[in-house]
Order: structure tokens, then sequence, then C-alpha cells
């Protein structure tokens, strides 16, 4: 199997556990009495993932040379990721939910940004097709994520909006 592969290969089964670990934090942030907003765009985001996975397999040849820079960038962008869940902790899910009159989280990458999340997602959705010469993927599929994620900031916005004050 070729680097390509065994990357993306890699990224689902991190996605799919990543989904697991985020519908139990939804189940119980839901049953302590967490409300979910935004709805509408959570179906847009899982098929935009899902297609970016699925036209890297079929259109970046398997046995494309790596650019190594930006190949260790999107590895770095893991750790990052999990920086960022374990910060979350349980109120790291892949949607909004939010629990009237807990804490915002302000520890780790929270501490400068409002959400590192999102700009390490941005980031993966660019730097994996880079790693492999396919510029326009990160074009295409960055400008569409880019575009989801600033509907999503403000729906998180406007939840959490009650919190902040």
């Amino acid at each position: 199997m070729t680097l390509l592969r065994v990357l993306l290969l890699l990224v689902v089964v991190a996605r799919l556990a990543e989904l697991v670990l985020a519908w139990r934090n939804t189940q119980r942030l839901l049953a302590a009495g967490a409300v979910e907003t935004g709805r509408g765009h959570y179906p847009l985001m899982i098929a935009l993932h899902a297609a970016w996975l699925v036209i890297l397999f079929v259109a970046v040849p398997a046995d494309a040379a790596p650019r190594w820079g930006w190949l260790a960038f999107f590895l770095f962008l893991q750790l990052a990721r999990v920086w960022v869940m374990a910060s979350l902790g349980r109120f790291w899910t892949t949607r909004v939910i939010s629990l009237p009159g807990a804490p915002l989280v302000r520890r780790g990458p929270y501490r400068f940004l409002r959400h590192p999340n999102y700009l390490v997602v941005e980031l993966e959705i660019v730097t994996l097709p880079l790693a492999f010469g396919a510029d326009w993927i990160a074009l295409v599929f960055g400008l569409a994520n880019a575009a989801l994620l600033l509907w999503r900031m403000r729906v998180e916005e406007t939840a959490l909006a009650t919190r902040r004050a």
C-alpha cells in the first residue's frame, strides 16, 4: 500500500473513532440539559468531509510523490487536533452543543483562539491535498469548507453568547 493510501486509511479510521466519541459526548451533554443548535449545516459538513476523502482517493494517483514539508505540517496538525479535543474533554463534539451555565473552556489552544478546532480542520482540508500535489483539491475543498465554517461559527457564537455574558 502506498503512503497516500495509508494516510487516507488512517484519516478515515481516526475520523470514524472521533464520530463515536463525539456521539457519546453529545448524548451525555444532551442528557445533562445541553441544547443543540445549527442542525442544518451538519449534514453538509459530513458530506463535504466525506467527499474530500473520496476525491483524494479517486483523483490523486496512489503513487503520488509526497511534498514532505506539507506532509510534516499535516502530521503536526494531527497533534493540534488532539490538543483541541483534550482541552475540550467531555465538551468536544462534532455538533454545536451548548450546556447552559457551564463555563466556557479557556485552556489549551482556547487560551489563544476562540475556534482553534475550525482552524485545524481548515488547514487539514488544504494541507493533505497539497502534500500530494493536488492543489486544485486544496483550493476547491478549502473554499467550500471555509464557507461552511463561517456559517458554523456564526451559529456557535449565537449559541455561546449567553454563556459569554
